[in-house]
């Protein structure tokens, strides 16, 4: 289940261009009144976050809008949810029972490959990652981004399956350089993929 190139370039083009229709059809969980079922919980070490989702729809399906503005909320780095860790440190994700369910994945932008790295390949009905070591999940510069998405159990299983809540989450690796100055292009974008 890795991000495929035309899905990554698709989001970061929309990223650049449609900056301006975030405000769509999603809601972002930060701004929602009512407490939300999906949760996730990332485990630096000994150390736990609890977080709602960065992009969720009120339990829908994303449509392609919400789908835009996910990847434009992916791309302000600035914004997200940031967890110090270091590269001797291990990392997990977990889920609520819902979400795992449902069924879910966690990935990295860093690792040895070009697509990322995963943390949990798409599972169903298991709340917990398990933990990897830092170094294998780390990009090489100083911020990494994890993502974890839920998926609607309705399509899950389906070449498109449907999303119902990404998470983004900044790991900072303060030991790393901080990337070089560059401008954003389609490639650097990482949205929530549908491939599994």
């Amino acid at each position: 289940m890795s991000l495929s190139t035309p899905v990554i370039a698709a989001l970061g083009a929309v990223a650049v261009i449609g900056a301006g229709t975030l405000g769509g059809s999603i809601a972002f969980a930060s701004t929602k009144d009512k407490p939300l079922t999906s949760q996730a919980t990332v485990t630096v070490g000994r150390n736990s976050f609890h977080l709602e989702p960065t992009c969720y729809n009120a339990g829908k399906p994303f449509d392609d809008n919400a789908t835009k503005a996910c990847g434009l909320a992916a791309a302000q780095t600035d914004k997200l949810k940031s967890i110090s860790v270091s590269s001797v440190d291990r990392i997990g994700v977990g889920v609520d029972k819902q979400t795992a369910a449902n069924g879910w994945r966690a990935d990295t932008n860093g690792g040895n490959s070009q697509s990322g790295a995963p943390i949990a390949a798409y599972q169903k009905d298991n709340t917990f990652s398990g933990m990897q070591p830092a170094v294998n999940v780390l990009s090489q510069v100083r911020n990494t981004r994890l993502t974890v998405v839920e998926f609607d159990p309705k399509t899950a299983d389906s070449n498109k399956p449907g999303i119902l809540a990404v998470w983004f989450v900044n790991l900072k690796n303060s030991a790393a350089p901080a990337a070089p100055a560059q401008s954003q292009d389609a490639s650097q974008g990482q949205g929530p993929s549908q491939g599994q």
